[in-house]
């Protein structure tokens, strides 16, 4: 096991084996040759958006009822009909849908009323439009029964951004046989090119419907199973518009916050508050590129990160909460790869660390530039001084180049530079990454990415080098893939983050997809095996870890409630200081086996249950991790949840040791409706004795503009002397589109 070479062979052997026997017959068909055609009608008179569908204009309008079905099995007869009608004025594109259901407002099923839900739990309906007809790229805009809204931008079906926010409005009506729901899309909130005299403009469209109670999800035009309706090179050919010729838009955000902080340690006490204005514009120069701004940024209303027990070897990825950066953040190289990552926003507006006190952002700027042939990106941020870091700059720089049907390859360059501060006592110093990468889908089913990243640090002049490389196949019968990640020693991106250095990672697998058409209470069954090995980079003959993850049972059930059991064999050689949760392992070879139970009940149902149980050895010891959550959502407008998260590790460490943590979460929503919610958690952690609570209030009071309340407050209780800090913010934010 130690020796690379041979097991790397093994390796390569074992994924040929597992693409032979996956490679058959199977159900995906290739896009037509000729896309089926809608057409929108003008309305003659005006559209109001309330969900009822009784204007004149929508009984003269065309009526799309041909929905092909996806799950829970392909193709065939579906028990949800779904219509769905196309206007348009000067000002908007109108879609006006039924959605059919026998129990009516008994039959539906969303989980709570926030925006940008999670799909899977909820009936929705959705559609997505290609405006330049690039069938590389899309946006989409999805509602439930009860007007949530959901909107995100996607790029060949393999990078979503559900951060993308657009001004767009919804209404939905339920009734005793379904529910309507009625979309006002402005023209102005799409971006599309300006139409020659005499043309006619065509747009990619395609519609989609879920239907959460039975787990049947359909779409207009016929896309495979193994795919998703962002496949935009399957879309419909939308005709019949009569656009308002494209116009630079601008939108501005600007805020007023008042913010109260009041900490306590020991006998000190302290309090503080400020005033704080701010905002961003944005800035639509045309139907290709954008241009943001943004002043005194403040990013109050984010959602806040969640205590975690790190028990593994590896650093934890925080994703990225705060809206500024969310936004349009798949066009970075590495972005949608949690082990390799050059550029990483969480990088910026923070005190030295992901999980620092925050650092005030004194202005930014990014430019984005998207068309058929490339994408071209920019940003620049400073950074403020603080009382624990130096001012610094944050830029990079981004070019993407597409060719082909469906692939790319691209450049990025990153600069950090941290100012020079003599009351911090530290000296100017640069980092650098230049980076590589590129997307390759051959077929339909296959697709090829790849990364190479370069760094130099000044501070100690170091260079260093990391990577990634994945190819694998997705279908309606199998899933095969090979990723290897590679991460050197001095590989160290100021502005980005790496899962762990002096390593190189391989991690090839796949699972055979089962739908029996028999047994009607199993949507599929996804038996399958990956192997991780790890071993050194700058050694490749070190040997470091290695596990094989076995899951003979891994089910969906038709409801979407969920069973798994797996085995881990894992050998592990540790051979320098790592102790996990403060218990010291000593050098050494370590074999052990783990085993894991996970379910889930169906999360769409009033109260529902997750849970996992994970035991086996540990090297030189044994652990057992128990998990558990409770969900209980009476209506949509209320939810509490309760997550607990129990270790135990016994004999573990130089001197055998007994450890046992609990991490327990309680949280709440309340909604009087989409725009008017109140959420809230408290969480509570025996291994480091903290607490905290978050409570935020918003008032979403017109579209895009939102007023929050926000308190949050942190307690220790481990520390020899008296830790709390509290926190109130009150923000108002207004959105104005030109």
């Amino acid at each position: 096991m130690a020796k690379f070479i041979p097991y790397h062979r093994l390796l390569i052997m074992q994924f040929l084996c597992v693409s032979n026997l996956f490679a058959q017959e199977d159900q995906n068909f290739s896009p037509p040759e000729k896309a089926p055609l809608v057409v929108a009608t003008k309305a003659a008179g005006q559209i109001k958006i309330d969900g009822k569908l009784n204007e004149s204009d929508w009984q003269k309008a065309e009526v799309i009822t041909s929905f092909f079905k996806m799950e829970p099995r392909q193709g065939g007869n579906y028990l949800y009909d779904t219509k769905v009608s196309l206007l348009y004025d000067e000002k908007n594109l109108y879609v006006g849908a039924f959605c059919k259901d026998s129990l009516g407002r008994k039959g539906v099923r969303v989980q709570d009323l926030r925006r940008d839900f999670k799909w899977g739990e909820n009936d929705i309906f959705f559609v997505q439009l290609d405006p330049q007809n690039l069938k590389q790229y899309c946006v989409s805009f999805q509602t439930t029964p009860y007007g949530n809204q959901r909107d995100l931008q996607n790029f060949n079906d393999s990078n979503t951004d559900n951060d993308w926010n657009a001004l767009w409005s919804v209404r939905t009506q339920r009734t005793d046989s379904g529910y309507y729901a009625e979309f006002a899309i402005p023209f102005k909130s799409i971006r599309y090119d300006e139409v020659q005299d005499g043309q006619s403009p065509t747009w990619g469209i395609t519609f989609s419907r879920l239907a959460r109670r039975d787990y049947e999800q359909t779409v207009f035009p016929a896309i495979p199973q193994s795919f998703s309706p962002y496949r935009m090179t399957y879309a419909a050919r939308l005709e019949g518009l009569e656009l308002p010729e494209p116009s630079a838009n601008v939108r501005i955000e600007p805020y007023t916050l008042y913010q109260y902080d009041q900490i306590q340690d020991g006998n000190n006490q302290s309090s503080n508050s400020e005033l704080k204005l701010g905002g961003d514009v944005k800035w639509a120069i045309n139907s290709h590129s954008v241009l943001d701004l943004t002043f005194n940024t403040d990013f109050a209303q984010a959602d806040v990160d969640r205590a975690v027990n790190n028990l593994e070897r590896f650093n934890i990825f925080f994703p990225e909460r705060r809206q500024f950066f969310l936004e349009n953040s798949g066009i970075w190289a590495g972005a949608n790869n949690n082990a390799v990552v050059p550029f990483f926003s969480r990088a910026i507006g923070l005190n030295g660390s992901f999980n620092a006190e925050p650092a005030r952002i004194d202005a930014g700027t990014r430019y984005t530039m998207r068309n058929e042939k490339r994408s071209i990106a920019g940003l620049y941020i400073h950074q403020a001084e603080t009382k624990k870091s130096p001012g610094a700059s944050f830029m990079a720089g981004r070019y993407l180049q597409n060719y082909g049907n469906e692939n790319n390859i691209g450049v990025m360059v990153t600069h950090r530079l941290d100012q020079q501060s003599t009351e911090l006592g530290v000296q100017q110093s640069n980092n650098t990454t230049v980076s590589l990468d590129g997307f390759i889908r051959p077929n339909d089913e296959w697709e090829v990415s790849y990364l190479i990243s370069g760094s130099r640090d000044n501070s100690n002049d170091t260079l260093g080098i990391a990577g990634t490389f994945f190819a694998g196949a997705n279908s309606n019968k199998y899933y095969v893939g090979w990723r290897t990640n590679f991460v050197s020693e001095d590989y160290n991106p100021d502005m980005g983050f790496v899962f762990q250095k002096n390593v190189i990672n391989h991690s090839p697998g796949g699972y055979y997809i089962w739908r029996p058409k028999n047994i009607s209470w199993i949507r599929r069954w996804d038996p399958g095996a990956f192997i991780n090995y790890y071993h050194d980079f700058d050694s490749p003959d070190n040997f470091q870890q290695a596990n094989i993850y076995l899951f003979p049972v891994y089910i969906y059930f038709i409801d979407n409630s969920f069973l798994q059991y797996a085995i881990f064999p894992t050998w592990q050689n540790i051979n320098f200081s790592f102790a996990p949760l403060g218990l010291s392992i000593p050098e050494g070879d370590y074999y052990y086996t783990r085993q894991q139970v996970n379910f889930r009940t169906n999360q769409s149902a009033k109260v529902s249950l997750t849970g996992s149980i994970n035991w086996g050895g540990f090297y030189n010891g044994q652990r057992t991790t128990i998990e558990g959550g409770l969900r209980i959502a009476p209506i949509p407008h209320a939810a509490l949840t309760v997550d607990y998260e129990y270790n135990k590790l016994t004999d573990i460490g130089e001197t055998p040791q007994q450890l046992e943590t609990h991490l327990t979460t309680i949280g709440s929503r309340f909604a009087l409706n989409p725009r008017v919610q109140l959420s809230a958690f408290y969480q509570y952690n025996t291994f480091d004795e903290r607490g905290r609570w978050n409570v935020r209030a918003s008032w979403e009071y017109q579209p895009l503009s939102f007023l929050y309340l926000v308190f949050n407050d942190t307690q220790i209780d481990g520390l020899d002397d008296l830790f709390s800090e509290q926190q109130f913010i009150g923000k108002l934010t207004f959105l104005k589109q030109f």
